[in-house]
């Protein structure tokens, strides 16, 4: 594998991945910018409409045609949020063109594609072709739908919202469902624009082959236009007092997510404690809150590092609901106190080792940790990164571990407690 990374404008980067081992090329291209929760969905929807047409193929079925050609090439969007910022993207996969049976050369083709698609979309006088955009728009607000019938990942995103709550971070990458239903074509342009215009720009290429055109195209596609800088971690600080809130639904189980951030800059010490505390089947969490006391359903632990922030999620009948709260509490003492095994230390290695082992497996993974390794600010290879890992001391642990503050706590409970 071959990493390298050429700068095409300030605030614009195109990071090249070159592994002989796939027979594949990708390209992602994502716009970062603030996260704001009266223009998310506009943005999401100015981006997400791009990779549906452009002014070649002008719907859908004209651009499905002539991606199925290419040996079932594929263009796709999406919208993620990390921290206070949000990242739309534009993502195209396809054979590499030595896989051709007649020679095609599908490698220009498709950056020809999609080029056009983002800087020649399918638009005039200021807006969005209809029909595209109304599909887009549908599946935006079915996506919303999704996430609310979701209701462990809904009680996260409930959770982040009162952690976070006057920060960017609060607000979902998609905009709420009434901001969606409110977009019209010619905002979602305006948004759209704005994103070519200003956001700042992440490209990753990776292929079998080296592409010596590729930031030439960009260069030329996005011209020098100066653009914003975006923060990609911001710590949260912690409340006076901790919150509690609470939602009632139509669930048969009740949802409790406690939040706890943290100033430390420790960051392989954060994860480590993540991983012993309630990130794998023999976390403390779960051996002992699930297992040992059966008081939930689930319950387990996620960094935000970009927040300094641990989340803790659990499935809890009503009634465990304080004990469940307790023990978890109580788990986290058991670490600060120093009460951690060094087969804990070990297993909680091993489970990291396995993840960053996986990195390479796909085109996906390679793009994934690139960019984070890019927002870290620390271009590092995941076998470096698990030597970083290996140097964490059971004190730097325990450090983390006193470091971490409760902020809040979101219930989502059922209507009525059915046990009474």
């Amino acid at each position: 594998m071959k990493y390298t990374r050429a700068d095409i404008s300030e605030n614009i980067g195109c990071s090249m991945i070159i592994d002989e081992k796939f027979k594949t090329g990708t390209l992602t291209i994502r716009f970062i910018t603030d996260l704001d929760g009266s223009t998310a969905a506009a943005n999401s929807l100015g981006v997400s409409v791009l990779s549906s047409s452009n002014k070649k193929y002008r719907s859908i079925a004209a651009l499905n045609e002539k991606l199925s050609m290419l040996y079932g090439a594929s263009i796709s969007s999406f919208a993620r949020k990390r921290g206070d910022v949000q990242i739309l993207a534009v993502a195209a996969s396809w054979l590499d063109s030595r896989y051709a049976i007649d020679g095609e050369d599908i490698d220009s083709e498709m950056l020809a594609i999609v080029r056009d698609c983002i800087f020649a979309p399918n638009a005039e006088n200021g807006e969005f072709d209809s029909e595209a955009f109304a599909i887009t728009k549908k599946d935006l607000i079915d996506r919303i739908d999704a996430e609310l019938n979701n209701k462990r990942g809904y009680a996260i995103s409930r959770a982040s919202e009162v952690a976070f709550e006057g920060e960017p971070a609060q607000f979902s990458c998609y905009g709420t469902k009434e901001s969606a239903e409110a977009v019209t074509s010619a905002q979602a342009y305006t948004a759209y624009r704005k994103l070519i215009e200003n956001a700042h720009v992440e490209i990753c290429y990776i292929s079998p082959r080296e592409n010596p055109g590729l930031v030439k195209m960009f260069r030329e596609c996005f011209g020098t236009t100066e653009r914003r800088s975006v923060k990609f971690r911001s710590i949260s600080p912690v409340k006076n007092d901790v919150r509690r809130v609470s939602d009632t639904y139509d669930v048969q189980q009740c949802k409790m997510v406690l939040t706890f951030k943290s100033d430390s800059e420790d960051m392989y010490a954060m994860k480590m404690l993540s991983t012993i505390y309630g990130e794998t089947p023999v976390s403390k969490l779960f051996m002992n809150v699930r297992e040992k006391l059966s008081l939930c359903y689930y319950c387990a632990c996620r960094t935000v590092g970009s927040k300094g922030a641990i989340m803790v999620d659990s499935g809890v009948e009503r009634k465990n609901l304080g004990r469940a709260e307790e023990e978890i509490l109580h788990q986290l003492d058991e670490i600060r106190q120093g009460n951690v095994s060094d087969e804990e230390m070990q297993s909680a290695l091993l489970s990291i080792e396995n993840a960053l082992t996986q990195v390479g497996d796909t085109p996906s993974s390679y793009s994934g940790w690139f960019f984070e390794r890019f927002c870290d600010g620390d271009i590092v290879t995941p076998q470096e990164q698990l030597e970083r890992y290996r140097l964490v001391s059971k004190e730097r642990l325990i450090e983390a571990a006193r470091s971490l503050k409760l902020d809040s706590i979101y219930f989502m409970l059922d209507k009525e407690d059915k046990n009474d």
